[in-house]
């Protein structure tokens, strides 16, 4: 199903090289569908406080040298 040929973000491209879903990411970080969607297909898309330090969160599981500013233009 990946790479078929959708524009994806970094935060997208890391659920993808992680394995995780959308769907899984949305309910561990706790948001709606539509902002996880966004994250993943919108590059221009730049969440709120909170939410950014959730996905931070999120991703640092995985990466734990990860910076918000490696996923998003701030």
């Amino acid at each position: 199903m990946f790479g078929i040929g959708k524009y994806r973000t970094p935060v997208g491209r890391h659920l993808d090289e992680h394995g995780y879903t959308q769907e899984e990411f949305r309910k561990s970080v706790k948001i709606d569908k539509t902002t996880a969607s966004k994250m993943c297909r919108e590059k221009d898309y730049i969440p709120g406080t909170v939410i950014l330090r959730k996905v931070i969160a999120f991703i640092k599981k995985d990466n734990p040298s990860a910076r918000i500013e490696d996923y998003f233009d701030i």
